[in-house]
């Protein structure tokens, strides 16, 4: 009854015009800041704090909260239509999101991940709404060793279906971490792998790497093509610019995968929606009936980590709210906002400012409706990006991606190293390595290693605290095992059979 009760005086909040105004807002400036790669919520939310100053705190949360969640939808749409990653959560969509709209399946596949956006974001708020203190109290139970356990299962789960070869992922996964170390070291401040370049000294740009490994490599491989590159096929009639009903149907498992999977693992602090999705999408391409087409543009691919990607934003809420405890960028600035408010997160939250509280989450629920509304009429809008012909789009492409990589650091610097990571996504596609382990390798090496350094800490130098405690030991008797099954000549077979099968 005191949910009920505290939901529906959250309504009551968020109901009001002004706070229906700012939350509108904060969805349609969170959907062009996601469309936008280099800039990202976290900046946004940063450069617009001080303007909340003077409003009334649930007005304000209600619109920051509306672009951290609102940039989630719009991430998707470069990485489908121009295999542009806007941040590190959306890398998984490129996989199948992209494919879809090499086949003329644009639209099916931006309005996949804008119902997927919706459902998993409503999850996501009925999960804050429902199960929010219990869930916080297991998240204290996460320590740095179960972090550390965590991300390694969640790279196992990466190499052991990117690909034929566990060889390659394996490779390209221990690039990624490689190329994460550069730059300080945040223990000892001695400069690592920066060969005399001191703009090096910050380490290297993740839209530097994704934008270069998928945009640029993808786009070399065309020119290479010549006259026999593929065009993109331009969606036509509304059949082609919404899923049809056999898609939604091999989605319906997918959803809830993604949904649940983002929300569990964004309650976790410092978990985080690139986590979550490339789980969600092993998880999905592992129960499959089809796996091997995985890859090649399954809408499954698109629901699965686009649903987590957004499931998440609930799940980082949870910590924030309940305990004052950030899971991110975003959340540590939202929570400094709150601060700045005089409002306290934390356990009496509910009780000491009930219209913050429930304002925001009653919010989330007119927000994930609002940016339904906002999204899926404009997916015939996006798709005609396509019609562009390839004179137009690669320099298109080129513009967006350049201005990426400059926008996130503002460094000419980062243009040469773009050019390099481009020149990589192009070889890697020719020698046939998988890009994906390398993205996530090089998105969670710097927590990878906090996390076993801080477990080495705790534990005066004793790696055997990674499996005294029983989570982090089971997640990585998993990942040890998944790593394992090349040893196992039935399951490694099967597994290849299942990957080069129609593909």
């Amino acid at each position: 009854m005191e949910i009920a009760s505290g939901l529906l005086h959250g309504f009551a909040v968020a109901l009001q015009p002004y706070n229906v105004l700012w939350c509108f807002i904060g969805c349609l400036l969170g959907t062009i800041v996601g469309i936008m790669p280099g800039l990202g919520p976290a900046a946004t939310i940063a450069l617009l704090l001080p303007l909340t100053f003077k409003m009334d705190p649930a007005g304000g949360i209600i619109m920051l909260a509306g672009i951290y969640y609102g940039a989630k939808y719009g991430g998707s749409t470069t990485s489908i239509l121009l295999n542009i990653p806007g941040e590190s959560s959306s890398v998984v969509t490129c996989l199948d999101g992209y494919q879809m709209a090499r086949k003329g399946r644009a639209g099916a596949a931006l309005g996949i991940a804008a119902i997927a956006s919706f459902v998993a974001g409503t999850v996501g708020v009925i999960g804050l709404t429902l199960i929010a203190p219990p869930v916080a109290v297991f998240a204290l139970s996460f320590s740095s060793p179960e972090y550390f356990a965590l991300m390694c299962l969640g790279l196992a789960l990466v190499v052991l279906l990117s690909g034929t070869s566990l060889t390659k992922g394996l490779l390209s996964l221990l690039f990624g971490l490689w190329v994460a170390s550069i730059g300080t070291d945040l223990f000892t401040a001695q400069a690592r792998f920066i060969f005399g370049q001191a703009p090096l000294l910050g380490g290297v740009d993740f839209m530097v790497v994704a934008i270069g490994v998928f945009a640029i490599g993808e786009v070399l491989s065309s020119i290479e093509a010549g006259d026999d590159a593929e065009v993109l096929p331009v969606p036509r009639g509304i059949r082609n610019l919404l899923p049809n009903m056999e898609e939604l149907k091999a989605c319906r498992f997918a959803f809830l995968n993604g949904s649940i999977t983002g929300f569990l693992i964004g309650c976790l602090p410092g978990g985080g929606a690139t986590i979550s999705s490339f789980i969600a999408y092993g998880i999905e391409k592992a129960a499959s009936k089809h796996p091997e087409k995985f890859g090649t543009g399954v809408p499954e691919g698109v629901a699965a980590p686009e649903g987590a990607n957004n499931a998440d934003t609930g799940g980082a809420l949870v910590p924030l709210l309940t305990l004052g405890i950030p899971s991110g960028g975003s959340t540590a600035i939202m929570l400094s906002a709150l601060v700045l408010w005089g409002v306290k997160p934390g356990p009496l939250m509910m009780q000491d400012s009930p219209d913050v509280f429930w304002g925001l989450v009653a919010s989330m629920y007119i927000g994930n409706v609002v940016l339904l509304i906002l999204n899926l009429p404009l997916v015939p809008l996006f798709a005609q990006i396509l019609r562009l012909p390839v004179f137009i789009l690669f320099p298109v492409i080129f513009g967006i991606s350049i201005v990426g990589a400059y926008g996130a650091s503002g460094r000419i610097f980062d243009l040469g190293l773009l050019v390099g990571f481009g020149l990589l996504g192009y070889a890697m596609g020719k020698l046939k390595y998988p890009t994906a382990p390398l993205i996530l390798g090089f998105v969670l090496g710097n927590s990878m290693e906090r996390a076993l350094r801080q477990s080495l800490m705790m534990s005066q130098n004793d790696l055997m605290v990674l499996v005294q405690r029983p989570i982090s030991a089971c997640m990585l008797g998993i990942a040890v095992l998944i790593l394992l099954i090349p040893l196992f000549g039935s399951f490694n077979k099967a597994r290849v059979r299942a990957i080069t099968e129609n593909g």
